[in-house]
Order: structure tokens, then C-alpha cells, then sequence
């Protein structure tokens, strides 16, 4: 069995999530608010030719909120194009698993402004790497994640997340700078499992 920083990353995100959940952490206080949010999220990306696509998918969110405003994030988000070079067949399938702080700030009881920084790991798979050895089909790399949004409470339990954005840098084997600079936009429903 294959361990690899996503899955290390995950766990332990989710652990430590869970732990301060249970209020059996003994460094932290039990969280203020525990979010689950799906969200639609497409992200706009381009090839080193110049190319521009966009992929389509969708993304899971689990926040703790720990202290005053500060969250422990883990997002799970996957997402696909086809064909997104149109001299060829290339596909692109990638799944991103990241966790961070984020902070919330509610200036009305009903709304809430948000900004993140998140790191973990990018899985490209069913599309063409270069690499030294020839294309590879799949391939895992570092992914930061920065940007914020906007939530709207909707009742007690459910709210809206109505707008993200989110700069997403990964670092693909492209033949050129093996960087890439992504924007990720997204919307969805937030279920407040505690408060």
C-alpha cells in the first residue's frame, strides 16, 4: 500500500478536526462552529502555447472553528477538462487535497467574509507529463491555495457559500516553467453541523 503526503495530509487534518470536535483536544477548546460545504467549482486554466480552458468539478470542505474567527480548513476538490489542447485529444483529471487556517469575519450576523491559505497536494491524472523518463499518464505535485469568499446564513444549520475565489498554484511537468497559476472560482451550500 501506497502512503502519500495527500493521504498523510488528509488524515491528519482530519484527525485534528475531529479531535477538537469531540472537545478532547487538550490544547484547544472545543470548536465554536463545525462546517461541511460542497461546492461547485470551476477553475480557469491555460497551457504554456497559450491555450486557455476551463475545468469543471466540485469541491468538500470541512472547517473547525477553534478560536474567535480562526479555522482549521481540509478541502478535498476534483475536477476535469477534456481536450484541453485542441491540436490534440489531452485530457486533464485533478484532484487537489489541501488544509490550512482560514479566518472568518462577520460584520452582520447573516454574513460572513473569509480568507484562507491552504497547502497540500495536486494529483493530475489521464493526461499527457513530460518527464525525462517520456509522458507519464499521472503525476503528484505541491498545490497552494489562496483566496477567500462570501457566506450567507440561511438558518441555524444551513448556509450559502456565495462566491469563492481562490488563486491555486501547482507545479505539473509543463516542458517549460512546471508552473502553473490557476484561477478556481466556487459557490455551494454549507451545512453547520455545530454552533
Amino acid at each position: 500500500m501506497r502512503i502519500t503526503l495527500r493521504t498523510l495530509l488528509l488524515t491528519g487534518a482530519i484527525t485534528w478536526i475531529s479531535a477538537i470536535a469531540s472537545g478532547q483536544a487538550t490544547t484547544a477548546p472545543a470548536p465554536h462552529e463545525l462546517d461541511l460545504t460542497f461546492t461547485y467549482s470551476p477553475q480557469f486554466s491555460n497551457l504554456v502555447n497559450g491555450s486557455d480552458f476551463w475545468l469543471q468539478g466540485g469541491a468538500l470542505d470541512l472547517s473547525a472553528e477553534f478560536y474567535h474567527g480562526l479555522s482549521i480548513v481540509a478541502n478535498i476538490a476534483t475536477e476535469h477538462a477534456s481536450n484541453i489542447n485542441s491540436s490534440s485529444s489531452v485530457n486533464l483529471t485533478m484532484v487537489t487535497t489541501i488544509f490550512g487556517p482560514r479566518y472568518t469575519w462577520e460584520p452582520k450576523n447573516k454574513l460572513a467574509v473569509f480568507g484562507h491559505g491552504l497547502i497540500g497536494e495536486a494529483f493530475g491524472l489521464d493526461s499527457v507529463f513530460p518527464s525525462l523518463r517520456g509522458a507519464e499518464t499521472d503525476f503528484n505535485t505541491l498545490a497552494l491555495q489562496v483566496g477567500g469568499g462570501i457566506d450567507l446564513r440561511l438558518s441555524k444549520h444551513v448556509g450559502l457559500r456565495a462566491v469563492q475565489a481562490d488563486w491555486v498554484r501547482t507545479q505539473f511537468p509543463n516542458s517549460t516553467t512546471n508552473v502553473q497559476n490557476n484561477l478556481r472560482l466556487g459557490a455551494g451550500i454549507i451545512f453547520r453541523l455545530q454552533r
